[in-house]
């Protein structure tokens, strides 16, 4: 097949990659960076790198499963249809709904859309985007009429401050990073991090503003006020494009939650600096008052003129890698299509375009809600695709309920058993990243292609061809009748015709026509234009409009005295279905960490390494305890990342509320309510398997991939069955009764080590690595491996910093030790740092830590 231009399968920067496949049956595949795509240039981060260590089929759906049968594709399709047909006719339209994802493509999210918006007659249709950009979305219409990024990543090419807002850039977009740094050694640029945290992006800022959870409106209506007070705002750019709520500036000044000297440092460093942008994301978005946060943003671009112009606006980044093409085409439940809402002339313009037999006739239920509704049997028939709602939505206990009492699951899926599909009575195997071929919209508006790479596995088929077939069982043939994606991506393209009618900046009808060659050999492209706001707003008065917002308040609660925050591990992606597989990406971060300041730590009897549950009144997980002085006294942080199906404990959003924004209705995930217990097993033990294990029973368990199989970490009371976690082999073994010692190891028939387990009740257990990375080899001797050392040492590399070139904290100790005291001279010395760059405040914290003797020995 030869090199294949595609996109990268995580997150919203969209970067372009070459890839080439090995033509082999193993799926092996090359990947670099498409140094020709405008998003990443060539860049890419850890997890775009190793994209190659996640396309095997191992844990793939392969084939259709009705009821826990396998079955042909007719008879899924039917099965689904009738169910849905049956459910309609008994309970109504809305007693279906659809919960979709930011991991389809455009062509299957307008397939999806249409389906439910036209023809099953309901707006119960809603995306996995709602639990990262939803409030976003909300503060764009607000202020602007309509959904738009007014931004360009070419942006952070000229800024002279670059303010990050609920982000931690390195590790969550990194190639935003990288443009970052670079943008700040050629012209100066400087940086503010806005969070609670103090994270890695934050250790590299020029300024860091520790406000506490959800004090980001009164910090950035604090900033505007002392603007105005400054005579900083543009009353030009005002008078001629800005409309203003009634007593806007009035009720502006508060509190800016913040030291007032810190306060001044960055009134100051504003101040100075026009050429401004505001990258905002998920700290930003997953809250409460998420929305009012976004417009507290804009308010600032707008009154002091910072925005469609070089280097200054108001820029949220998303999440996925098709967040945005899910708003484009109407995948959120209160969006009809292509930017339109639900008014008559809306809904009849839509009708007639589609030939739409039965549309809806107005909003549907957001996420949240639509599990509310299937908890209490309003809802009675869920489709599931590409996304993982019994882990990813907070109160997921809850969600587990609803999944159970709902009569008919379907889930659309490329992994067989995820914590989801456990629910489902109809499992469809569709198309997974290198298999997919459509279009995807990144951060920035740019629209690219996902092109295939491999035949399609096993039976799997394209999302957009599993709703079509659906719907010609449904008797909707008539509007479903595509035959490539070029077909629906034409359907899409034509369909915004109704949109720019109307005023809207969406406007792909020069796509309209697209023929199936241009489509495939379709360049990135942005529509809007790099300013689309530039010329007027898509108002009825051609004005944006600044909406006063009002701090949040938050009501303490003394039986839960913490507030626990959620986040992304940098080399993790969203439920782990995919970066799970991966050795290389699992070295970072092999367990779900609650991170903690020592002094509170302190405080609850924790210890560092040790376990700790998280507790608010609507569950609880249990992590592996990390003391950080990152963190601020009296706030946790755990990740989202973890799930049953990956650890017995660490699944964060059992803890979250149901709690949600009231205008966008994006769960507030950051800002917790919680408490901390410590956990004290009798005892701890990890396994190394080349099979997957189900431990049952435990206190804790935790399993990350390794290169010939898995390492299990584990913790429970009572006695423990190690016979049962350990394959048949031939078996070694010594024991200490004194410790509550006993180390086994098994051997297959040639020899290899297939299993090995050690476990302690009092001692201390050996490191992993060494004995993790003999699976499937023969070459240690029994007595290395139940030592869990090699009988001659090997170098201490230390804990893995840069998972591109698997470098250690203690090489980087050595080299800092030769001289490599700068982060450049550590690339050079090691290539720590030269690949994705997410590792690079690591490194420059590494750096820091050393002691001033060292770092004057070493110049």
């Amino acid at each position: 097949m030869g090199a294949v231009r595609t996109t990268c399968a995580y997150c919203g920067v969209g970067c372009g990659i070459v890839a080439e496949a090995s033509g082999g049956g193993d799926r092996g595949v090359s990947i670099a960076g498409d140094r020709s795509h405008p998003a990443n240039a060539g860049k890419l981060c850890s997890k775009g790198t190793h994209l190659g260590e996640t396309v095997g089929l191992e844990g793939r759906l392969l084939h259709p499963v009705v009821n826990g049968r396998q079955v042909g594709w007719d008879e899924a399709l039917d099965s689904v249809a009738a169910r849905m047909r049956e459910t309609i006719a008994e309970h109504g339209p809305d007693s279906v709904a659809l919960y979709v994802s930011g991991q389809l493509l455009t062509e299957d999210y307008y397939a999806a859309n249409k389906l439910m918006k036209g023809y099953v007659g309901s707006a119960n249709i809603d995306t996995n985007s709602r639990l990262c950009m939803a409030s976003a979305v909300a503060a764009h219409n607000r202020a602007f009429g309509e959904d738009v990024v007014p931004c360009s990543y070419e942006d952070l090419d000229e800024a002279d401050l670059i303010v990050l807002v609920g982000s931690n850039t390195a590790w969550c977009h990194p190639v935003v990073w990288q443009r970052i740094e670079e943008s700040r050694q050629r012209r100066g640029t400087r940086i503010v991090v806005v969070d609670p945290r103090r994270t890695e992006t934050a250790e590299q800022a020029d300024l860091h503003i520790p406000v506490a959870p959800d004090g980001d409106v009164a910090l950035f209506n604090a900033l505007l006020a002392e603007m105005r007070r400054r005579d900083l705002v543009d009353e030009e750019y005002l008078a001629a494009h800005v409309e203003a709520d009634a007593g806007f500036w009035d009720a502006l000044p508060c509190e800016p939650g913040i030291p007032d000297a810190l306060f001044a440092q960055l009134c100051d460093l504003v101040a100075a600096t026009p050429r401004t942008i505001t990258l905002f994301s998920q700290g930003a978005n997953q809250s409460v008052s998420g929305t009012d946060k976004g417009n507290a943003i804009i308010n600032f671009h707008l009154a002091t003129g910072r925005i469609n112009r070089a280097g200054a606006g108001p820029f949220s980044i998303t999440g996925q890698p098709n967040a945005m093409g899910g708003r484009e085409v109407g995948g959120l439940a209160n969006m009809l299509a292509c930017h339109l809402g639900f008014g008559e002339d809306e809904l009849s313009d839509v009708a007639g375009f589609w030939n739409a037999p039965n549309i809806c006739t107005g909003p549907g239920l957001k996420a949240v809600e639509m599990f509310r509704a299937v908890h209490d049997g309003r809802i009675r028939f869920l489709w599931v695709m590409a996304t993982n709602p019994a882990v990813s939505l907070p109160d997921s206990g809850f969600v587990r309920e609803a999944l159970a009492r709902c009569p008919t699951v379907v889930v659309s899926e490329i992994i067989a058993d995820t914590d989801t599909a456990r629910f489902a009575h109809i499992k469809l195997p569709a198309h997974g990243w290198g298999e997919k071929d459509g279009t995807v919209t990144n951060s920035e508006r740019r629209i690219s292609r996902q092109r295939a790479l491999f035949a399609a596995p096993g039976e799997t088929r394209a999302d957009w061809q599993i709703i079509a077939q659906i719907a010609q069982r449904m008797g909707w043939a008539d509007g479903f009748g595509w035959t490539s994606a070029a077909d629906v991506f034409r359907e899409y393209a034509q369909m915004t015709a109704l949109a720019a009618a109307r005023g809207k900046l969406l406007d792909l009808t020069a796509w309209g026509a697209v023929t199936d060659a241009e489509y495939a050999a379709m360049e990135p492209f942005q529509w809007g234009g790099t300013y689309p706001l530039a010329t007027g707003y898509p108002t009825a008065s051609g004005k944006a409009r600044m909406v006063w917002v009002e701090p949040a308040t938050i009501a303490a609660d003394p039986a839960y005295p913490f507030r626990l925050n959620t986040a992304r591990y940098r080399d993790q992606w969203h439920t782990m279905t995919r970066t799970g597989l991966s050795r290389t990406l699992s070295q970072h971060r092999p367990e779900p960490l609650l991170e903690i300041h020592p002094q509170d730590a302190v405080g609850a009897a924790l210890t560092d390494g040790g376990l700790a549950r998280v507790e608010s009144p609507h569950g609880s997980a249990v992590f592996r305890v990390s003391f950080s002085e990152g963190q601020r006294r009296g706030e946790l942080c755990v990740p989202m990342h973890w799930t049953d199906t990956m650890a017995g404990g660490g699944r964060s959003n059992r803890v979250p509320s149901q709690a949600v924004d009231p205008v966008s209705g994006q769960p507030g995930f950051k800002n917790s309510a919680a408490r901390v217990l410590a956990v004290n097993p009798e005892w701890r033990a990890f396994v190394v398997a080349t099979d997957v294990l189900e431990p049952d029973g435990l206190v804790y368990w935790a399993r990350s991939r390794q290169g010939a199989g898995w390492l299990y970490e584990l913790a429970g009371d009572g006695a423990i069955d190690v016979d049962a976690l350990l394959p048949a082999g031939e078996r070694f073994e010594v024991v200490d009764l004194v410790r509550g010692m006993r180390r086994i190891a098994v051997r297959g028939q040639g020899g290899e080590l297939v299993g090995a387990a050690y476990v302690t009740r009092s001692g201390e257990l050996p490191p992993r690595a060494w004995i993790a990375a003999q699976l499937g080899s023969d070459e240690a001797m029994a007595a290395e491996l139940l030592a869990g050392r090699p009988s001659t040492p090997l170098p201490d590399r230390g804990p893995i910093v840069c998972v591109c070139h698997g470098v250690g904290e203690n090489d980087i100790t050595a080299a800092a030790e030769s001289g490599a005291v700068t982060v450049a001279r550590i690339g050079e010395c090691t290539r720590a740092g030269t690949n994705c760059g997410s590792c690079r405040p690591a490194i420059a914290r590494l750096l820091d830590s050393f002691s001033t003797p060292l770092m004057e020995a070493a110049q």
